[in-house]
This record gives C-alpha cells, sequence and structure tokens, in this order.
C-alpha cells in the first residue's frame, strides 16, 4: 500500500500561490504541487464571468447540529444518527459542549520555501499580513471576508499565500481536565475507535489514520478534492480565524465531475478517461473554481463557516473546498463505518482505471469486518442497534458481490480450461501488476507474465495460469 507523509507535502511545497491574467473576469486554476506527468501544471486560464458577486449570499448552509452530553458520548454513533439528514449536504458542522483547552507550547515546527517556521512565527507573519492589509487585528464579517477572497481570485491579485498544510501531529490536549482531549471526539483516537472500520488496518497512514495540521493565513485555501478512497473526514478547528467551506453532496459527485471536464479541464487536457480522469486531476488538490458556476450547471453546492471549537464533517464521495480568513490552526483525520463499503468499491475501480497505487487494503478490510460481523450474529446476546442493521445491509451487500464475482471468475477459469490449478495459499493483500487493485480474496499467476493480476483482467493470452484464491 502506498502511505500518505505531510513531511513530503511540506518540503515539496505549502504555497497556494495563483497565477492570473489581467482580465478581471477569468481566473485559472492553482499552479500547486504537480507530479510532473499531468498538463494540469501548465496553468491554462479558463474563462467565467463573475462579476456579480451577490450570490455568496444565495448558497444555501449546511446543518449545525449539537449534541447532547448523551449524544456526545460516542462520535461514530452520532454521527451515524445524523447521517440521513446531514449526508444530503455532503457535510455538516458539530458543535461540541465544550471548548478544547490550547496548549501555547509553541515547540511545533514546520518547512516551507527554504525557511523553518515555529506555530508563533507563522503566526506573527500571519497576522501582519492581516493587519498590513486591513489595518485591524480584529475579526471582520465573514461574507465581507468572502466577497474580498472572490474579488481576489477573479481579479488575480494575489501573489502568495502561505498554508503548512499536512503537518504529522495532534493539538488536542493530553490534559486529563480537558474535557475535550480526553472524550471520543479526539482526532487521535477516532480512526481506532471499535465502530471504525478502520481500526482494522496493521499500519498508520499519516493524514487517514492518523490526524494531521492545518496552519493557514488570511485566503489559504483548500482546492476542490474529495477525501481518498471516498472516506468520511472530520476537521476540528482548533483556534483562530473562520473558514468558509464549500461542498457538494456525495449524490452530485459525477455532476461535479462531468462539469469540471466540460468545463474547466476540456477535452485536450485530459485522456480518454472522462470523469474518471477529471477525477484524477482534482484529487490533485489544485482545482479552485467558485460556487455560482456550479450552481448555474445544476450542481448543488452548501456553504458552512466553522469557528474555533467547532467541528467538520464530511460524508463519503462529497467534494470540497474552502479557505481561512485569517490565521487559524485546524486538525483533520479520516474514518469509515460499515454503510462505507458500497462507495469504497466505487474508489477502488477508480483507482485500477487510473493505475493508482490505493491507500487502503479495501477487500482486505471487507472480508476481515464480515467476518467479525459473522461472528458477533452467532452470539445470543449480541445487541445492535436500527443503525448498525443499516451499516451491516451495506456491509452484506458489499461483502456478497465481492464474493460472487470471484466465483463467476475462478468458474470461468477452470471453463476455460487454461488453468493448471488453485491454491488456497494466502499471502495477504497484494497489488494487481497490470491496474494496482488490491487483491486479497484471490488473484491469477501466470508463469510467463511473470507477476500477479487481479481477476478482473479476466483470461491472459497464454496458457500457464494458476489462480490463487484466499477465503
Amino acid at each position: 500500500m502506498l502511505t500518505r507523509s505531510g513531511g513530503d507535502a511540506l518540503r515539496a511545497s505549502v504555497s497556494r500561490g495563483m497565477k492570473f491574467h489581467d482580465d478581471e473576469d477569468s481566473f485559472a486554476r492553482s499552479n500547486g504541487p504537480s507530479n510532473g506527468n499531468n498538463d494540469f501544471s501548465k496553468g491554462e486560464v479558463v474563462k467565467f464571468h463573475c462579476s456579480d458577486l451577490e450570490w455568496i449570499n444565495k448558497i444555501p448552509e449546511c446543518p449545525v447540529y449539537h449534541p447532547s452530553k448523551e449524544e456526545f458520548e460516542d462520535p461514530l454513533v452520532y454521527l451515524q444518527n445524523i447521517a440521513p439528514e446531514a449526508s444530503r449536504y455532503g457535510k455538516s458542522r458539530v458543535q461540541p459542549l465544550r471548548l478544547a483547552e490550547w496548549d501555547t507550547d509553541d515547540r511545533m515546527t514546520f518547512y516551507k520555501s527554504g525557511r523553518n517556521y515555529t506555530f508563533r512565527d507563522f503566526e506573527k507573519m500571519a497576522n501582519k499580513v492581516f493587519e498590513r492589509r486591513y489595518c485591524s487585528s480584529g475579526c471582520l464579517p465573514a461574507k465581507y471576508l468572502e466577497k474580498e477572497f472572490w474579488h481576489e481570485i477573479i481579479g488575480g491579485k494575489t501573489d502568495t499565500v502561505e498554508y503548512a498544510c499536512d503537518v504529522d501531529g495532534t493539538a488536542f490536549s493530553s490534559s486529563p481536565n480537558d474535557e475535550l482531549g480526553k472524550s471520543k471526539w479526539n482526532l487521535k483516537k477516532l480512526s481506532w475507535s471499535p465502530k471504525s472500520v478502520l481500526r482494522l488496518l496493521e499500519m498508520v497512514i499519516p493524514g487517514v489514520t492518523e490526524p494531521m495540521l492545518y496552519i493557514g493565513m488570511l485566503f489559504s485555501i483548500f482546492a476542490w478534492h474529495v477525501e481518498d478512497h471516498f472516506l468520511y473526514s472530520i476537521n476540528y478547528h482548533h483556534c483562530g480565524a473562520s473558514k468558509t467551506w464549500y461542498c457538494i453532496p456525495g449524490d452530485a459527485a459525477l455532476r461535479f465531475e462531468s462539469f469540471a471536464l466540460e468545463n474547466v479541464y476540456r477535452d485536450d487536457i485530459l485522456s480518454a478517461n472522462g470523469e474518471d480522469g477529471a477525477f484524477g486531476i482534482l484529487s490533485e488538490k489544485t482545482t479552485m473554481f467558485p460556487p455560482n458556476i456550479l450552481m448555474e450547471h445544476g450542481v448543488p453546492v452548501y456553504t458552512a463557516v466553522q469557528k474555533p471549537g467547532e467541528f467538520i464533517i464530511t460524508f463519503p464521495r462529497a467534494y470540497h473546498a474552502g479557505f481561512s480568513h485569517g490565521f487559524n490552526c485546524g486538525e483533520a483525520v479520516n474514518f469509515a463505518v460499515s454503510s462505507w463499503f458500497p462507495l469504497g468499491a466505487l474508489a477502488s475501480q477508480r483507482y485500477a482505471l487510473l493505475n493508482r497505487v490505493p491507500l487502503l487494503p479495501y477487500e482486505e478490510l471487507l472480508c476481515k469486518e464480515a467476518m467479525l460481523l459473522y461472528t458477533s450474529l452467532e452470539l445470543e446476546d449480541s445487541d445492535h442497534s436500527s443503525m448498525d442493521s443499516v451499516s451491516h445491509h451495506f456491509l452484506k451487500i458489499s461483502f456478497v458481490s465481492l464474493i460472487r464475482f470471484h466465483h463467476c471468475a475462478r468458474w470461468l477459469f477452470v471453463k476455460s480450461r487454461v488453468c493448471t490449478g488453485i491454491s488456497t495459499r494466502s499471502l495477504g493483500t497484494i497489488l494487481c501488476s497490470l491496474c494496482k487493485r488490491d487483491c486479497y480474496i484471490g488473484y491469477v499467476n501466470c508463469s510467463c507474465y511473470g507477476h500477479p493480476t487481479c481477476l478482473h483482467h479476466g483470461i491472459l493470452p497464454c496458457s500457464h495460469v494458476s489462480v490463487e484464491k484466499h477465503v
């Protein structure tokens, strides 16, 4: 599996600088970090007419939730309870009972553009930028700053904005007196909680199973993107200025990608992968455009202003973007519950089409969770809530679909008479040499091909095939 490390991302660049034409009615995609292998780094400008910013007041807001003391006990149970409503907006704001204590220790350091910053150094730099621009050190209205931000983007006036993103670590207090720090909402604990699918991983993935910090300044952006493997994400705002978020519900993700394909990237930039190709470029997190053009094309958009002490939860396959109103510090991590598995399957299919190495062993997680469910259902005293039943339903569907596919694929191999044998030897998760898909239940070994392939490629053009099946 591929691991994600914030250190490399910071050393490469944490700048969200943008290049623009002088035309005030146009804006460009960000020239952010690039892998050097796609045409996106050309920074081609895409024309949109955005002179009227009144649309800012027309974006509907996502719901805000205030859990009671009892509801606050278990975050994953609570989030599953609000999911039927909240997922329709792609994200939700959750205001906890108490704010966490902020640790003033500034030993945290990070690297950017040849300079080392401590947390307090970055805060001083960011506050100076804000004060120099607005002759004030106080907070300004969120809608005012939102209009200022889009004026900057459309007018092309911003040079470089610094953003320390993907910094390994947590800022939750370890004090036994801090209610939030010792609760299950502490992001250091969330991915490993009993109802989280990610607890079954045998490795730590920074930014996915372990939280990362995001230290921003005025107009630091996080560009349009969706979470790895269409996972849930949870973001806590520790301190500083607010953030404006925009979000697309998960069931509108294809419409969002179609819009990006037809209006932003265009056919001459992408390969023949269509929306899958748009997903590939969007996942580079270097594309920013205003929400009004999405609404004009029938893509639903919702907004939220996240204040210190608040959580933002994004739901599976929900594209989101946003910016900071000034110096701030946030923290984020991913998680998943059993209802995520059907979307996890779609993400695995996407990754295979794009020949992308997965972060998670999807098949292995699905099989392990299914076996644990089978064991628990055999226990007479097992107690499952109605919400658990919904999650279990999605888990069962995903598992049965996977097993059925492998049964059919093996039957075709045996019927074709090219299969020389079936082995029950288990090697754990391996990656297909053709598409990088993770294989846990079974894969194909061919002596003349050299490397294992997944069963999705069918029968290879040779006659020395054996199927390795793992159950």
